[in-house]
This record gives structure tokens, C-alpha cells and sequence, in this order.
């Protein structure tokens, strides 16, 4: 079978860095500039030869099996901007990173079209977003397994969220706040600074940077399954969290780290690993079976290989012949 011809934007760099591990061909539009969703191959991520930056002007004459929106603005905006009439007929796909945010339960998704295939990263945001008479899928994350192992002789717990301060409460910074005042732990990320964090690492840097910790602790209380957790997990290092939103399904106490909506025990748990390597070393050996099993790339280049042939289906491409 020929690789596809995919169209999508860059939204979330480390997640499109995961997707192009398909085998198939991704065109992401750029502008001058590189605004948001137009930014194509950036950023410190190693790219394959099968990304290709596309000027946006330019993207209306070219041929493509499938579009695959990645934000409302994509959806709502963009495809009206850069693609022609016979593109915007295309077999489309809708990649939904997040759970809703106006209402957790009642918010309607802004795709209502039974011709377009909307994906969720977790079975959570599926069930929380009322998706109406779109049909919707699961792919749950994958993520590559590094060349370093977790080694844990830091006595100290990672924390990696992106732009947490700004983000407030929904994603823990009250929550990291009050475990960082009784606990050793450091903070990296995207604006990690602003909260006298250590600033951001690069992807290919962050496991070498993250395997000597003793523990990662994740203080999101509300959004998607976060990629830094896969990461961790795949790498060895025992997880503790809040047992919120996915993170729930992911740890199980007692085998790969500990999850509780009490900051108080999670405190608790955590003082514990920090006293007590060889417990870490067990629950963090229990997280890589974890996430070996359910968070293989291999997995996630399947199950993303057989949904773009299954929406693609066949036909001419927009733009060109096969």
C-alpha cells in the first residue's frame, strides 16, 4: 500500500512529532513568521523525510487523501482560508487533544458533521465531550521508548507541564505549590521559570534529564492524559497523581505509583519513595510494563495507519490524480 497524503497543522509539537512516526506523508502549511498552526517542521524535535513544510498559499494545489483538523481554528477557520472547494470535500478527520472546558458534561463538541471522524486521545474526553451525530474513535497516546533507563538515585521528584502558572488550577500550580513547600521537587517546562522552575528541555533531552529523579509527579487535576506522563512512564520512573480525568485508568496504586484526590497522602507517598529507592524501583519497573503495553508507538502507528485508510477509502486525490 502507498503512504497517504496527509494535510494537518502544527498544534502540539510533541504530539505531531509522534504522529509522523505513521507511515504515511504529512504537509503542514506555514506562513511567514511561523504563527500559531503554522509553524510546520519547528522546534527541537528530529523530524522524518516524510514531513513536509508547505507554504500556505500553496497548499489549494496540491493533492491529499485526507485532512486532519487538530483545533476549532483549523476546522473553523483555516480549511476556509488555504483549501479549495474539492479539498474542504475530502475525507477529514478532527484530532480533539483535550476534555471540554465550558462545561465538563454538556459542552457539544463544534464538529457536528457525520462525514468528518472525530479522535479523542483518551476514552475520558470521549465520554466527556457530547460529540452529537459525529462518530468519534479513541487512539490513545504512543510515545517512543528512549535509550536511558531510570536510574532514581536523586532524591528529589519531576514535575513537566508547559506554561503552568498561567494555566492555574485546572492544571495543579496550587496543587504542585503545596507539595514543592513540604516536598524536594523540580519543575521544567515551557514558562517553567515564571514558578522558579528550571525552564524547558528539549524532547530528545528529557529522558537523560528526567531518569535520575526518584519519582514524577503529576499535579494536573483537569485535561488530556499528558505526553511528559507516557514519557516518564516508558522510561521506569514511578508515577504519583492526582486520580483525575485518564490518570485514573493509568496507575494503579501500589504497582506503578500512586494516584488519590488528597494531596495530603500523595505528600505522604511521595516522602515515602524519597525514603525508600528500592520501593521506586519496583513501582517504576511496574510503569514501563505499563506503558509498554498500552502506550507502544508501534500500537499508535496501527491504530493511525488503519483509521486514515479507513476514512480515505478510495478516489481520486483534490488537487491531482493517484
Amino acid at each position: 500500500m502507498r503512504p497517504l497524503r496527509i494535510l494537518t497543522w502544527h498544534v502540539h509539537g510533541s504530539y505531531l512529532y509522534y504522529l509522523t512516526q505513521v507511515p504515511n506523508e504529512f504537509y503542514l502549511p506555514v506562513k511567514p513568521g511561523r504563527p500559531e498552526g503554522y509553524g510546520g517542521r519547528a522546534g527541537d524535535f528530529r523530524w522524518s523525510d516524510n514531513v513536509h513544510d508547505v507554504p500556505a498559499e500553496e497548499v489549494r494545489n496540491l493533492p491529499f487523501d485526507a485532512i486532519l483538523f487538530q483545533s476549532r481554528r483549523n476546522y473553523l477557520e483555516d480549511q476556509l482560508e488555504i483549501l479549495s472547494p474539492a479539498q474542504r470535500a475530502l475525507p477529514r478527520l478532527y484530532l480533539e487533544h483535550d476534555p471540554p472546558r465550558e462545561t465538563p458534561t454538556d459542552t457539544r463538541h463544534p464538529v457536528d458533521d457525520p462525514e468528518v471522524m472525530l479522535v479523542h486521545v483518551t476514552a475520558f474526553n470521549d465520554l466527556m465531550w457530547d460529540s452529537g451525530r459525529t462518530p468519534t474513535q479513541v487512539i490513545e497516546h504512543g510515545v517512543t521508548e528512549p535509550d536511558v533507563r531510570w536510574t532514581g538515585e536523586r532524591a528529589r521528584g519531576l514535575t513537566v507541564v508547559n506554561g503552568l502558572k498561567s494555566r492555574g488550577r485546572r492544571l495543579g500550580a496550587d496543587v504542585f505549590e503545596e507539595a514543592r513547600a513540604e516536598l524536594p521537587l523540580d519543575l521544567v517546562g515551557i514558562a517553567s521559570e515564571q514558578m522558579g522552575g528550571m525552564g524547558a528541555v528539549p524532547l530528545k533531552d528529557l529522558p537523560a534529564f528526567s531518569a535520575p529523579y526518584r519519582f514524577f509527579f503529576n499535579p494536573i487535576r483537569y485535561t488530556s492524559l499528558g505526553l511528559a506522563v507516557c514519557e516518564a512512564m516508558m522510561l521506569g520512573m514511578p508515577m504519583v497523581g492526582l486520580a483525575t480525568a485518564e490518570m485514573a485508568t493509568v496507575v494503579q496504586n501500589g504497582v506503578s505509583g500512586y494516584v488519590d484526590t488528597d494531596v495530603r497522602k500523595l505528600t505522604q507517598k511521595m516522602r515515602e519513595l524519597l525514603d525508600d529507592p528500592d520501593e521506586a524501583r519496583r513501582l517504576g519497573a511496574g510503569a514501563r510494563e505499563v506503558a509498554r503495553a498500552r502506550f507502544s508507538i508501534e500500537r499508535f502507528a496501527r491504530d493511525w495507519d488503519a483509521l486514515f485508510r479507513e476514512v480515505a477509502g478510495r478516489g481520486v486525490l483534490a488537487g491531482g490524480t493517484r
